[in-house]
C-alpha cells in the first residue's frame, strides 16, 4: 500500500517545501575591481562580513570597491639548511664536527693525519 502512494510524486527530485512566509535577508550590491579593470559585482547579506578581497574571472586579486586596504599578509622569512643547521648546532661545535670528518676521510684515503692549527 505505501508503495502506491510513492509512486510517480518524483521523490526526491523536487522540494514539497513552499515560500510561504519565507523573508529573504536584506542584500547589499558590492564592487570589486582586479588591476586588469574587470569590475565584479556581488550580492551579499547586509549582516555577512564583506571581505576585503575577491578572485576575479581573468585569476587575479580583485579589491573591493570604496573598501579598507586589506592587510597584508606576514611574509614568512625563507629557512635554509643552514639556518636549520645552527638552531641545533654553534659554530665551533660545526667545526669540532668537521674536523673530525675530514680526519676519517683522509684516514680512508691513506694520507697523514693533519694538526690542528694553534690560534
Amino acid at each position: 500500500m505505501a508503495d502506491r502512494a510513492l509512486r510517480g510524486s518524483n521523490l526526491g527530485a523536487r522540494s514539497f517545501e513552499s515560500d510561504e512566509n519565507v523573508v529573504p535577508s536584506e542584500r547589499m550590491l558590492t564592487a570589486y575591481v582586479c588591476p586588469n579593470g574587470h569590475r565584479t559585482e556581488l550580492p551579499f547579506s547586509v549582516e555577512a562580513d564583506v571581505p576585503p578581497t575577491w578572485e576575479c574571472r581573468c585569476g587575479l586579486e580583485a579589491r573591493l570597491q570604496d573598501g579598507p586596504e586589506p592587510e597584508a599578509k606576514p611574509v614568512k622569512h625563507q629557512r635554509t639548511h643552514w639556518d636549520m643547521l645552527l638552531e641545533r648546532r654553534s659554530i665551533p661545535e660545526l667545526e669540532e664536527l668537521l674536523e673530525e670528518r675530514l680526519t676519517l676521510l683522509r684516514e680512508s684515503r691513506g694520507e697523514k693525519p693533519r694538526r690542528k692549527k694553534s690560534a
